[in-house]
């Protein structure tokens, strides 16, 4: 998976980087409230249309988004609370951007646009979902490609390429058909 790639390949320079925000005295939960609220703001300028700008908002939020776990190890601050509240506001960020969207293309009278951004909506909050869900069975659920920085990749890249009506079709297949894959995964290792 990306995800994984990326983390082995980024994790020295993310560490130095959070050592350098822990003198600020910044704790990982503002970093992962921040890295929230640019998301928020990105879905409100999604509804308004301006969406290359609402792409370079998501690409500077992912650094917060980066930053928090890094953090937390540096600063020894990493607790269960924390893990939750990032994956919990993650959704919401999301659904913010989404959301966004759905607001656009309702505005402009697009249907598909409207279709395509809410199935990409359910697609990702359902891959999300069945990682958790078996994570909580004990059961290791990671199957399919379209993992949470996949489809951020995706959203970034429609938004600044005005290529979002696009992007939001291949991430309502891809998200749903990355939730079937998990699906299976976890019947295929569990009892019927």
């Amino acid at each position: 998976m990306i995800e994984e790639h990326l983390r082995g390949r980024l994790n020295g320079a993310l560490t130095r980087i959070a050592a350098l925000v822990a003198r600020t005295g910044a704790t990982p939960n503002t970093l992962t409230l921040l890295g929230f609220l640019g998301m928020a703001v990105a879905g409100v300028l999604c509804a308004l249309g301006s969406f290359f700008f609402a792409g370079i908002i998501v690409a500077a939020s992912c650094v917060f988004d980066a930053l928090d776990g890094a953090l937390a190890r540096v600063t020894g601050a990493a607790s269960p609370f924390g893990a939750f509240f990032d994956s919990f506001l993650d959704r919401y960020a999301e659904a913010a951007v989404y959301g966004g969207l759905v607001v656009h293309y309702a505005g402009v009278g697009t249907i598909s646009g409207v279709e395509a951004a809410f199935a990409a909506a359910i697609g990702s909050l359902m891959v999300s979902y069945a990682r958790a869900r078996a994570e909580g069975l004990g059961i290791e659920c990671r199957a399919g490609l379209f993992a949470r920085p996949e489809r951020i990749a995706v959203i970034i890249i429609g938004l600044v390429t005005g290529l979002v009506l696009p992007a939001l079709v291949l991430l309502a297949v891809a998200t749903n058909i990355t939730a079937a894959r998990r699906l299976l995964a976890v019947r295929g290792v569990s009892h019927w």
